[in-house]
């Protein structure tokens, strides 16, 4: 029996299930109408393609990922803050592994300019400011601690990681420290 009363949060609530269980790539109009027991016609009023679920799944996984870094650095500054930020980061990753990947690939006009992007970008030039950086500067420094995590965390998903005597964690630590160390010493160019 069809459900009754499916909405557009519910649609994206669904596809976002199937990225976190069989990968972001699984994703598909007929994978999210088999998951609500719907025929995927009864989808088209929600969503008007694959592309507006995934664009729905990046706007989800900002949302999320605001959430956990305003819970992870409120009341904190400088290196406590940055370690609040990248565990936020980190936290969704290892949680929501299919709904991180959304926020892996490209975003959409629309994605930008959502308030859920701005709220993730507020919440880091936050932190950022944190360490006495000049405006000019906030945009590479938030670009340089996004490549960091992101590319700890990716390599640590890929299993790079695995059959080395250092531990991932320790890796993680070092390489949010030299984070801070570089924020701390960063100097505008004259």
């Amino acid at each position: 029996m069809p459900r009754a009363n499916l909405s557009a949060t519910d649609v994206v609530a669904a596809a976002a299930a199937i990225a976190d269980r069989d990968g972001f790539d699984a994703v598909s109009v007929s994978a999210v109408a088999r998951s609500l027991g719907v025929q995927p016609a009864s989808l088209y009023s929600h969503v008007r393609d694959r592309a507006a679920l995934l664009d729905g799944i990046h706007r989800l996984a900002l949302a999320d990922l605001a959430d956990r870094i305003g819970a992870a650095v409120a009341g904190r500054a400088g290196r406590d803050a940055l370690f609040g930020l990248a565990g936020a980061h980190r936290e969704l990753a290892t949680a929501r592994p299919g709904t991180w990947a959304a926020l892996q690939r490209p975003a959409s006009d629309e994605t930008v300019r959502s308030a859920e992007s701005a709220r993730v970008s507020t919440l880091i030039l936050a932190v950022l400011r944190g360490y006495d950086l000049p405006d000019p500067d906030l945009v590479h420094a938030a670009r340089l601690v996004g490549a960091t995590i992101n590319g700890h965390l990716a390599l640590d998903r890929a299993g790079a990681y695995r059959g080395r005597d250092e531990s991932a964690d320790a890796s993680w630590q070092w390489a949010i420290d030299a984070l801070d160390r570089a924020l701390r010493s960063a100097k505008h160019p004259s």
